[in-house]
């Protein structure tokens, strides 16, 4: 049987929905059982909003909530193609799954610098849980996806790991 051929764009929208309804899924939740339904993404929609202008968007909940959703899916849209297009390229090169690893571990740590600064703000102490579950429930989906799309993708790891070429 021939191997199907993969659209990355197609796959890295797919694996960046999936990242970023991960999340969103998880702060309503959080939101909700805390009492303040949606308070998580209303509160990083103010930054958005203050960064493209009040007098362009309007300063309601709902625009904060909106914005937010905006910017929250269309870069998860651009971390997965992202992702997809590694995940592509290391079927040539296995090699770029180490550097891959790398750019994760770069990347989470950058989330938990934001946790820090959101951790004196309005958001207090649950910041910190909650971006790191938020960043584990969406990383872990996220490549899960990959992983089950690309069935080769374990052997490829393993030589980039290793350094070998088989």
């Amino acid at each position: 049987m021939a191997e199907r051929h993969h659209n990355f764009l197609r796959e890295g929208v797919i694996t960046g929905f999936i990242g970023a309804t991960a999340i969103a899924i998880w702060f309503l939740v959080v939101d909700t059982i805390a009492g303040r339904p949606f308070y998580t993404p209303i509160f990083l929609g103010k930054g958005v909003v203050s960064v493209l202008g009040k007098n362009m968007m309007g300063d309601t909940a709902f625009i904060h909530l909106l914005g937010y959703t905006i910017f929250h899916y269309v870069a998860f849209f651009v971390v997965g193609i992202v992702l997809t297009v590694i995940v592509h390229q290391a079927e040539r090169t296995p090699a770029i799954l180490a550097g891959l690893l790398v750019a994760f571990v770069m990347m989470t740590l950058g989330f938990y610098m934001i946790a820090a600064a959101f951790a004196g703000s309005a958001l207090g102490n649950l910041a910190w849980p909650q971006i790191f579950i938020a960043n584990l429930l969406a990383s872990g989906l996220m490549l899960g996806y990959l992983w089950r799309k690309h069935p080769k993708l374990h052997r490829q790891l393993k030589q980039a790991l290793e350094g070998t070429d088989d």
